[in-house]
């Protein structure tokens, strides 16, 4: 019941979504309030440990993307684009382990970590500061760890997510926030406080940390 009740949460959200932006008009919304540092994920960390390169980076100041039609139609393509390039398998069933396994789709195949990782990736490729590409990690709709993409932009907080096409404010995914990355140094994770998602999410644990 739970899962069903979840897949009409999340389709209405879609849907919502989604007519807003073939409107044409930008969004917009508001932004999450971090507190302070907080572990970083094993995942995060043994990514760093076999793609070095993307990891030893100098801290930065941080910066939004100013967010216009031309920012706001390649957030879109890119978004859609990974989220159809990608065979969706769970970690166990990909790597054969329980420990949370962060990579680049190098078989066309992944779970939300690696659709959040290349979008990033794409993105920054694009021009898009890394400063303002943070991977952030929630409890879904079910209660369940799952990672996506948070796009800090002058007009809020927005997210990329492999469960949906559509971009929407971080307010109304419905999810519950824990925790992403520190804007200037992608090796920092800080808290997400205060955070008031507009819907309840189910009360299991996370199995992403």
């Amino acid at each position: 019941m739970a899962k069903v009740l979840a897949f009409f949460l999340l389709a209405a959200l879609t849907v919502s979504g989604g007519a807003a932006q073939a409107a044409g008009a930008l969004p917009a919304g508001d932004y999450a309030v971090t507190g302070g540092e907080t572990s970083v994920p094993y995942g995060w960390v043994d990514f760093c440990q076999r793609q070095p390169q993307e990891c030893s980076q100098p801290v930065l100041p941080a910066r939004d993307v100013a967010l216009s039609a031309a920012t706001w139609k390649t957030l879109n393509h890119i978004n859609r684009q990974v989220n159809a390039a990608i065979e969706p398998v769970s970690n166990y069933d990909h790597w054969g382990t329980m420990l949370d396994h962060w990579d680049y789709p190098t078989d066309g195949k992944g779970d939300c970590k690696i659709y959040a990782l290349y979008k990033r990736k794409l993105l920054i490729e694009s021009g898009f500061p890394r400063q303002a590409l943070l991977m952030t990690i929630v409890r879904d709709l079910e209660g369940q760890g799952h990672a996506i993409l948070t796009i800090k932009t002058d007009r809020g907080d927005f997210i990329l997510d492999n469960l949906t096409n559509s971009i929407r404010p971080w307010t109304a995914t419905g999810y519950r926030f824990l925790k992403r990355q520190s804007q200037e140094d992608p090796n920092v994770w800080v808290s997400i406080e205060g955070a008031a998602p507009m819907l309840a999410s189910h009360g299991a644990t996370a199995r992403i940390n």
